[in-house]
């Protein structure tokens, strides 16, 4: 791979992928009346033929990791299969084609999807209500934080401090800060969940809101839950479940009913849409009937066996996202649902907790356990013993299993363990699938012991070396520059197995 020439490198002056016809209209001008400073210093596009442009988007196509391709144990993202039957039913023409302001009248199907997929996720989660409004799932964080914010407003109380665990989701503080809360970490215990004394002493009448992951981002679930959220409570505090490691709690528990006053789902991680690059996302809130009222408007109603939107909602906290999120991940999600039913549902967490404990047990002699429990739908590994044994390094060993052809699953979290590495197998994989990952990782274990100069400079067979991860976010490489960007030397770019020979 590291011979074939770029889509720069086949550039020839002159060729051509198209013709097109000469202007047959007179030319306006127009580009010259743009500001010098405005226009490209240089166009640096390539001259390739239509051959050469097919060639090199297929060979890209062909590099690029995704589930399709293989196993994809990404901690804490819920890298899962999605059953392609989802796409098929978001791409019809009436879902697909329906434009965003058609009229209520003419959105009937839309609205009734809506209106039945947020009754589901209610009755999963236990909670009231929803809104399918967030677009991902620190969106549905920040839509909670502002609904929680709005009751106490109301309530007259001046509650200004949020808790977070620090297994919870990374995303959890940065969301009650942007909402204006002053943020408290409450530190774990030594079996990985919230530490109830330093809960107690933190609960003051300041707190409005208390953050939980549940199972939380250690892949464990929080052994006294129904203390915790007690304790909350007696504080005049609510409760809010970032769900999004609820494939592990699928039609066994729902975290209503352990007292959790409002949640997101990621409808992306739990319901099966596409996941990775960014988005799409989907991050549905549910809640409990105190944080009804404040729900982000438009909300649809059901009057007469007719749907509509409504925003009669005097307490709401207004709007949150143009139209009315992602809706081609609400036709997924609710395909999904519709086809598993509950009992399928169920089968889902079965086999994405039993698939994490399998993978978990078999790794344990090889590699040091974080928190040696049962695990839920994910597990974390300490890679410390050899980093400080060999000098091998988490990220050495996650670069060791590109070459095997395997993903990398998470590394380096959750922050509260020392060289982490976060595998969820997720319930989409079968015994040759795990059976396969674990051996390549058992492999890495044994050239850790007997060639770790191996390990430390992989990868090996990849197109690209290691990158420079921090010239890359500091300097990002411009192709195409600007007359002022023109004046900045590019940045430095990566090394390639063909430049490191030379």
């Amino acid at each position: 791979m590291s011979g074939e020439k770029s889509i720069f490198g086949l550039s020839a002056a002159g060729r051509r992928g198209m013709v097109l016809p000469e202007l047959d209209v007179p030319a306006d001008g127009s580009l010259e009346e743009l500001p010098a400073e405005l226009l490209r210093a240089e166009l640096d596009f390539p001259e390739v033929s239509q051959v050469d442009v097919v060639r090199h988007f297929t060979r890209l196509s062909s590099l690029n990791y995704h589930i399709d391709k293989g196993m994809y144990p990404l901690g804490s993202c819920t890298m899962k299969y999605n059953p392609k039957v989802n796409d098929l039913m978001a791409a019809l023409p009436g879902f697909a084609q329906l434009h965003p302001r058609s009229p209520d009248r003419l959105a009937q199907g839309a609205l009734e999807l809506i209106d039945r997929l947020g009754g589901f996720l209610a009755a999963v989660a236990g909670m009231d209500a929803t809104t399918l409004l967030p677009a991902a799932g620190a969106h549905g964080e920040l839509a909670a934080l502002m609904m929680v914010k709005a009751h106490f407003r109301k309530m007259g109380a001046g509650r200004t401090r949020v808790l977070v665990p620090d297994s919870a989701h990374g995303t959890n503080p940065a969301s009650a800060a942007m909402c204006g809360f002053d943020v408290t970490e409450v530190p774990s215990n030594a079996r990985g969940s919230t530490d109830l004394a330093a809960l107690g002493k933190a609960l003051d009448e300041r707190v409005a809101l208390v953050m939980l992951t549940n199972p939380n981002t250690l892949g464990l679930f929080e052994e006294q839950i129904l203390e915790v959220i007690e304790l909350c409570h007696r504080a005049g505090a609510l409760v809010y479940c970032d769900g999004a490691n609820s494939n592990a709690l699928l039609g066994h528990a729902r975290p209503g009913d352990m007292g959790f006053d409002v949640m997101h789902f990621n409808l992306h991680k739990t319901f099966s849409t596409p996941h990775g690059g960014g988005g799409p996302g989907a991050g549905a809130v549910c809640v409990k009937h105190v944080l009804e009222p404040y729900l982000p408007v438009p909300r649809v109603v059901n009057e007469g066996g007719a749907y509509r939107w409504s925003r009669d909602f005097p307490d709401s906290i207004g709007r949150i996202h143009g139209f009315y999120g992602n809706f081609g991940n609400q036709v997924r999600a609710f395909t999904y649902i519709l086809a598993l039913g509950l009992s399928g549902l169920r089968r889902i967490a079965d086999a994405a907790v039993l698939n994490a404990n399998y993978v978990k047990a078999r790794l344990a002699g090889a590699y040091d356990v974080a928190y040696d429990r049962s695990c839920m739908h994910e597990f974390v590994l300490t890679g410390k013993r050899m980093a400080r044994a060999k000098g091998v390094k988490t990220l050495d060993v996650a670069k060791r299993l590109l070459d095997l052809g395997y993903h990398a699953p998470t590394i380096y979290f959750p922050l509260i363990v020392e060289e982490a590495m976060m595998i969820e197998p997720t319930e989409s994989e079968s015994l040759e699938s795990l059976d396969g990952f674990v051996d390549a990782m058992l492999a890495i274990a044994r050239e850790v012991e007997t060639e770790p100069e191996l390990v430390r400079h992989a990868p090996h067979t990849t197109p690209v070396s290691r990158f420079d991860e921090v010239e890359a976010a500091r300097k990002p490489v411009l192709r195409w520059r600007g007359a002022e960007a023109a004046a900045r030397p590019p940045a430095k770019p990566a090394k390639t197995k063909e430049r490191e020979a030379r």
